[in-house]
């Protein structure tokens, strides 16, 4: 079983991307196999071909779990999540099982993982069994929501706590 996290935040090392590699911590107990923090895949992003690009589509259609993680932006994911997506090609997730996460400031765009971000991965042709998760960014370490939504999602994945 491989677990990875893809975060389409354009601030490196954001918090978006803590709370994705904090969700694949708290559903394994371990740390992810793999991250992508989109931001540092650069311009390759704008057009196709690109050898860092496709290394890291590839490697994502590999994994058996992916988290998607991506701020909240004008109601919905970021462009950049976006970029990145559009480089997968269709059924290009087939068999891999998918997690929407989305960060924002406040509850008013709970919604966006379950109604925008989770079609998308459905349509690459992942696995997308469990409901999305929305977190409020200044507070998402701590929100006891993390762990609650990492228990009732964990037995849809082929994972194991501690694994």
């Amino acid at each position: 079983m491989s677990i990875a996290v893809v975060a389409g935040n354009p601030k490196p090392k954001s918090r978006t991307l803590a709370a994705g590699v904090l969700l694949a911590e708290t559903l394994t107990g371990g740390a992810p196999d793999l991250v992508i923090d989109v931001i540092d895949l650069g311009p390759g992003l704008l057009g196709w071909g690109d050898p860092g690009v496709a290394d890291a589509v590839a490697a994502v259609a590999k994994s058996d779990v992916v988290i998607f993680a991506s701020p909240t932006f004008k109601a919905t994911y970021s462009g950049l999540l976006k970029l990145f997506l559009d480089q997968i090609p269709a059924d290009g997730l087939a068999g891999v099982h998918a997690l929407p996460l989305m960060l924002g400031a406040g509850p008013g765009h709970a919604l966006a993982p379950e109604l925008l971000l989770k079609p998308v991965l459905a349509e690459l042709g992942a696995i997308t069994a469990a409901r999305g998760l929305y977190l409020v960014d200044r507070t998402f370490a701590e929100d006891p929501l993390l762990p609650a939504y990492a228990d009732r999602v964990r037995p849809l994945l082929p994972i194991s706590q501690g694994a």
